[in-house]
């Protein structure tokens, strides 16, 4: 009798606590994070520094593998985890910060609503820099609107989508040539001579990816791209300051909202909530793990962790953009404006 009562409280406590629950069932299991990126990016970077951490702060102390799925600047993932990833937990993702407007641009493509992913972080904000090599006559930002700047790019991802969006909003005269995959393809384009630069490319990944490029003046960054003008570019001039209209500043300022999403973090729908609660911990808890941020710090990675309740803000400011806004965004971004 005993030992039945004793099996019957046991029973109510676990039924009383799905938190419990959703810990346990970590235990022993591998989670699979999708990287809507190429290897060796930013975000491939990025995805590898936080899974060599994450697992400890989550109960169970589950292993993760990072499965790169970069095609389509992340469509194919973004769709992958909306649609058909397991809503159990063990399927997360990393996407490229395009995919935050996707909705607008491509909606047949782009086949999810960012209102129903679980989000549960991002990794950092980001400034999108404009880079020209030094052998090109593109000395100040000015010249970007006199003077041709031919820039790789890969189709709807931030060098396409930046370049387009700075030559109808603000003026510039920059040539895209697409077919690259990532910004290491773009990187070596831009030192075989293929192209001048590149119209975005993030300051943190360019300071790993390329610290030479500026130690030895390969390159002149032009303008830099963001709400918030960074620090470390006192002498660079912001895109917002060169916007003339109230429309295209709106515009311009709704996707610079993805640079505070930069590197965004996330679950399918359907995942049950208590694991979401464990996974959102999990993540922020890596704001105080020393080893997370010495490992980011020796990877050269730039780490401004934002919660997932702070990316559930942002997200709520894009899905309640004007409708003025969003036409504008869409011709810009698509072509189709000036």
């Amino acid at each position: 009798m005993k030992f039945r009562a004793l099996s019957i409280l046991s029973l109510c406590a676990a039924i009383a606590s799905p938190a419990a629950h959703a810990q346990s069932f970590y235990a022993g299991k591998q989670i699979v994070l999708v990287a809507g990126s190429a290897p060796g990016g930013g975000y491939d970077l990025l995805a590898r520094l936080m899974t060599r951490h994450l697992g400890k702060h989550i109960e169970g102390a589950p292993t993760f593998v990072v499965q790169n799925m970069p095609a389509a600047g992340s469509l194919t993932a973004t769709n992958l985890l909306f649609n058909t990833a397991p809503r159990d937990g063990t399927t997360i993702g990393i996407i490229q910060r395009g995919m935050l407007l996707a909705r607008l641009t491509s909606p047949a493509q782009a086949q999810f609503d960012l209102g129903k992913f679980n989000w549960l972080g991002s990794m950092n904000s980001e400034t999108a820099v404009t880079l020209a090599n030094a052998a090109t006559p593109h000395v100040t930002a000015k010249d970007l609107f006199e003077k041709e700047l031919i820039v790789g790019s890969e189709i709807n991802v931030d060098p396409e989508t930046t370049a387009r969006l700075y030559n109808d909003l603000l003026g510039t005269k920059f040539k895209i040539v697409n077919g690259y995959n990532g910004t290491t393809e773009i990187g070596l384009a831009m030192e075989r001579g293929e192209v001048q630069g590149v119209a975005d490319w993030s300051w943190s990944s360019l300071l790993v990816q390329h610290p030479e490029w500026l130690r030895d003046k390969k390159v002149r960054v032009l303008l830099q791209g963001s709400l918030i003008p960074n620090k470390d570019l006192p002498d660079v001039p912001t895109a917002l300051s060169f916007v003339k209209g109230d429309i295209e500043k709106r515009t311009l300022e709704l996707y610079f909202t993805q640079k505070t999403v930069a590197r965004p973090v996330l679950a399918p729908p359907g995942v049950p909530a208590d694991r979401i609660e464990i996974l959102r911990k999990g993540f922020a808890a890596l704001a105080g793990d020393k080893e997370f941020l010495a490992d980011a710090e020796k990877s050269k990675l730039e780490i401004n962790l934002l919660d997932g309740a702070g990316v559930d803000r942002v997200i709520s400011l894009i899905t309640s953009a004007t409708p003025d806004v969003r036409d504008r965004y869409v011709k810009a971004a698509t072509g189709q404006g000036k």
